[in-house]
């Protein structure tokens, strides 16, 4: 009995996982995540463009929640809308933009060497991408890309290499993609840093070199203080040593006057003692 709840389980879950990227297939969707829990059915959503996804004011997410409650019979589902910041090196990405050049006919080899090289460049160990139906003719054929190092059997395939698959559907006929990424290499103990990973650690590198930042802040505060506060004080000296300059040329001036004044009061008196004598 049990197996059969398991199964059914997994069937809900694929079915439940198809029709989303049917609905949100103008998104670019990367994994989806659902998770079962006790006040209901939790959805992670990984999308290149999360407002496509949301909708103008939350609107797309409310009529999903109600079409999952009405076709899923979901109790409660809650949707949250996660951004991938590189979409370079998830495979389900990767390989929806190749199906849609491959829509728009471009060159097979063109797309698929274009985006072996982006992977690459991304950071990852090793790829492949795989594609296969009427790349140009009336016989289906399949052209390989790869670059790295890439592990294609035993446990090592299964942990380290994450897949994708996407649907290009030409005039001709569908064509299918599969996109092969190994992100980290278990026998080596090599793992490609996620960029959720490095953002994180940069901000525990910020979190910890803030205090010594905030300290040289502080301490060049207080030199541009003190350096202000010494300017102010020269500034203050200066124009003090200017006032009493002018205050003691005022002065020097008031006593020439005066001298000035009481000479040509001696000579006046002289000048009239001389007109009385005579």
């Amino acid at each position: 009995m049990k197996e059969r709840i398991f199964i059914k389980r997994a069937k809900e879950q694929v079915s439940l996982e198809d029709y989303l990227r049917k609905e949100f297939k103008d998104a670019k969707i990367g994994d989806i995540e659902i998770a079962y829990t006790p006040l209901g059915v939790r959805i992670i959503i990984h999308t290149v463009s999360p407002g496509l996804v949301i909708g103008p004011g939350g609107e797309k997410i409310r009529e999903m929640v109600a079409n999952l409650k009405a076709k899923f019979s979901l109790e409660n589902p809650q949707i949250d809308v996660q951004k991938i910041s590189n979409p370079d090196i998830d495979p389900n990405i990767v390989a929806q933009s190749i199906a849609a050049a491959l829509e728009k006919n471009v060159n097979v080899k063109k797309v698929g060497n274009f985006y072996v090289e982006r992977i690459m460049r991304a950071g990852a160990i090793g790829c492949e991408i795989v594609v296969g139906g009427k790349l140009g003719g009336e016989k289906s054929r399949k052209e390989r890309f790869t670059a790295g190092y890439l592990k294609k059997c035993g446990y090592p395939a299964i942990q380290d290499v994450i897949r994708g698959n996407a649907t290009a559907c030409p005039k001709l006929g569908d064509i299918g993609v599969k996109v092969f990424i190994m992100i980290r290499h278990s026998d080596k103990k090599i793992v490609v840093q996620m960029p959720e990973k490095k953002e994180i650690e940069e901000a525990k590198e910020m979190a910890e070199a803030k205090p010594a930042v905030e300290e040289k802040a502080a301490e060049a505060e207080e030199v541009v203080e003190e350096t202000e506060a010494q300017e102010a004080a020269e500034t203050r000296e200066e124009l003090q040593k200017e006032e009493e300059e002018e205050a003691e040329e005022e002065a020097g001036r008031g006593h020439e006057e005066e001298r000035s004044s009481s000479s040509a009061r001696g000579i006046e008196d002289s000048s009239s003692q001389d007109i009385k004598g005579d």
